[in-house]
């Protein structure tokens, strides 16, 4: 009797662990298919490769996203040349990027609670926008090095 109860937990703990391994690698499969990338995380040097990298073939590049931002499609169906790069404060973030004519806000999104109150995506020396919400205003002002998109300080 003893020898039968030993062999029942056996096979019980070996049937637990079996199908927690086939649970855990269904899990990581589905998140690998609808991700992309394994447990869905992009590290912060893919999302700035990715950043940087030119849009679809024929496709086009959105002025802007979230609340009060523009869209215009880019003409050509290409990004202008120039660096993209991505900029956070604690009232939302935005994308920028450098080309012919300046700096360009690419788009912009606040975080839950806050709105853009403010937003001038250029392109142009100087481009920024303004994030309000229960914390106060938030600016983020970019403007080019080189190609490079770099945050501004407020000159005002």
């Amino acid at each position: 009797m003893r020898r039968r109860s030993l062999l029942a937990v056996a096979g019980w703990l070996a049937t637990a662990a079996v199908a927690t391994l086939i649970g855990v690698a269904a899990i990581r499969w589905v998140g690998e298919s609808i991700a992309g990338t394994p447990g869905g995380v992009l590290s912060q040097e893919e999302v700035e490769r990715a950043l940087a990298s030119p849009a679809a073939p024929g496709g086009s590049v959105p002025a802007a996203t979230g609340t009060g931002g523009p869209s215009s499609p880019v003409v050509g169906g290409s990004p202008p040349a120039g660096t993209r790069r991505a900029f956070a404060t604690t009232g939302g973030s935005a994308v920028a990027e450098c080309g012919p004519g300046g700096a360009r806000l690419v788009s912009w999104t606040p975080v839950p609670g806050y709105r853009v109150s403010d937003a001038e995506p250029g392109p142009d020396d100087d481009v920024e926008v303004t994030f309000t919400g229960p914390s106060g205003e938030f600016e983020l002002k970019v403007r080019c090095v080189g190609s490079e998109p770099v945050s501004a300080e407020d000159d005002d």
